[in-house]
């Protein structure tokens, strides 16, 4: 197979002219053309107006290869196609008694469940929450009844967090070992589209990613594994600095040596958990502000022109972001197209924003996290947990702003700029369920991070021009963006001072969305099987 890269077409090209453009480069008759797939398509958006999709394709080819690389040396988008194949690092012996534990089933949890479950080693997977329909169910009753489940919510359930988001399935990691393509396979062999395997920036929508879930689980299972709702793991058995199993809510005790930890970066009483057991913790930097919501209509037409609309670009998306004066940055986070933005607390007395789309983008909004950076700096003390306690005092003010009844404050960007508070929306309907009062943001935000939003707020409207209209909607606040903590491991991934603990995924501070988790998940299984079988073959 050859690869071919940097094949440009319209928008409204067939077939044949992107097989006839391979068989150009390649210098070939079409009828040496024996086949070719589509390994990645993309989009050139430089020239407003004149979108073109953009090809990396792999030929098979009846000419002799040699020859085709040899006349194609000048030109460094032909080259062999390289292997990309996952494989395996382990296979459990016969006879293996102990059975490692997974904590938590987001797409770190269940994909080290996964992979520990394709090597053989039958892992035993707990989840503090429900299964995801049931989850469903609990999440929609809170935003249409406000029947608030603490451990069954937008945070806590099967799939964590990113099932309910635009299930975004892109990463800016390296990746030379070929595990985001072993996820993004994985997953359409649970159901999702094959046009993840080749679409620049796939998603997959939170209905479609219900039952992608509930067919990992079953793969798990199917392969000898266990997965365990409403399993909250409350205590971590520790001996001489060894993990040694781990104690549930019920009191049930499980005895394991290895435990993979993929709690997700809400799991706060977690943390403390882990903090008065000794496990290393230090604070990390992440970042605050808002969910802000325009007509996806105007950003349609921001970014393509009079090509807005078509069928394969679909709700246009966007990234910014600007350097302060104050030394701050401000930048666009979780950007949602056609979509809607979440009530996503996972605690009582607290407001909390998040964004999510369906696979159709078809909302009449647009929404995206407007976020401005925080270091430990602006934590209340140096203690490892002081940017969970910055969240709490954020969440419980934005509480407050709303009502106290769990809707959320808002505010429009003409107010905001203008230093008022609101009291009539305009021509932009926020879509955050319950609801949204509107006030002055500043009451749930530092100063610094709305002097933040006054300046960038021009800027951006430059780059996009109605970014900043008068009526936009500004919900609060967004506090979740990654997590406040770092458990900090080693190169065999395991915690510095507790071995037999695995931090994987978003809670512990190593990954950012769904395939950075995933794949996180699976580099922790391949720790974690090594480290069984040196153990068992002492």
């Amino acid at each position: 197979m050859i690869r071919i890269s940097e094949i440009k077409l319209p928008l409204d090209h067939e077939d044949a002219d992107l097989r006839a453009a391979i068989v150009k480069r390649l210098r070939i008759p079409d009828v040496q053309l024996a086949d070719y797939s589509i390994f990645k398509r993309s989009l050139d958006t430089r020239k407003r107006g004149h979108v073109q999709l953009v090809y990396v394709v792999d030929a098979l080819t009846t000419a002799g290869e040699k020859g085709i690389l040899k006349r194609a040396h000048r030109d460094r988008g032909i080259r062999r196609t390289p292997e990309a194949s996952y494989k395996m690092v382990a296979s459990a012996p016969a006879g293996l008694t102990e059975r490692p534990v997974v904590i938590g089933t987001g797409p770190c949890g269940y994909f080290a469940g996964l992979l520990l479950a394709q090597m053989g080693f039958r892992p035993i997977v707990l989840e503090r929450g429900q299964a995801v329909r049931q989850r469903t169910v609990d999440t929609f009753g809170f935003w249409r009844q406000r029947k608030f489940n603490p451990n069954s919510n937008v945070q806590f359930g099967e799939g964590g967090a990113g099932t309910f988001s635009d299930g975004k399935l892109y990463s800016q990691i390296k990746d030379p070992n070929h595990y985001g393509r072993k996820v993004l396979r994985e997953l359409v062999e649970a159901g999702a589209p094959d046009e993840i395997l080749y679409v620049n920036r796939p998603h997959i929508g939170t209905f479609r990613l219900v039952k992608i879930v509930e067919n990992l689980r079953a793969s798990i299972v199917a392969l000898g594994g266990e997965v365990r709702f409403g399993c909250q793991v409350t205590d971590l058995a520790v001996v001489d600095r060894r993990v040694i199993g781990v104690e549930l809510a019920d009191g049930e005790q499980i005895s394991t040596g290895h435990v993979v930890l993929a709690v997700g970066h809400s799991a706060r009483d977690t943390f403390e958990m882990l903090h008065q057991r000794g496990v290393y913790i230090e604070p990390k930097p992440f970042s605050i502000g808002v969910r802000v919501e325009h007509p996806q209509s105007m950003i349609d037409a921001c970014r393509y022109g009079p090509q807005a609309g078509h069928e394969l670009l679909g709700a246009a998306d966007y990234r910014l972001v600007h350097h302060c004066r104050n030394g701050r940055s401000v930048y666009s986070f979780c950007m949602c197209p056609g979509g809607t933005v979440l009530a996503a607390t996972s605690e009582e007395g607290c407001v909390v924003t998040n964004g999510m789309s369906q696979y159709s983008r078809a909302e009449n909004n647009a929404n995206a996290g407007m976020v401005v950076g925080i270091t430990t700096a602006d934590f209340p003390s140096d203690h490892p947990l002081a940017g969970v306690a910055l969240q709490r005092d954020l969440e419980a003010r934005a509480f407050r702003a709303g009502g106290e009844n769990y809707d959320a404050p808002g505010q429009l960007v003409g107010d905001l700029l203008a230093g008022q508070a609101s009291s009539q929306l305009g021509s932009v309907l926020p879509s955050y369920a319950p609801a949204v009062n509107l006030t002055d943001l500043g009451q749930c935000l530092p100063e610094f991070v709305i002097d933040a939003f006054k300046e960038a707020l021009p800027e951006f409207d430059r780059k996009l021009p109605g970014y900043a209209m008068a009526d936009v909607v500004m919900t609060g606040v967004e506090s979740r963006t990654s997590s406040p903590i770092r458990i900090k491991r080693g190169d065999t991934y395991q915690s510095i001072n507790t071995p037999g603990l695995f931090p994987g995924g978003e809670g512990p501070g190593y990954a950012g969305g769904i395939l950075s988790a995933a794949v996180d998940g699976i580099k922790v299984a391949e720790a974690l099987a090594l480290d069984m079988l040196g153990q068992d073959a002492q």
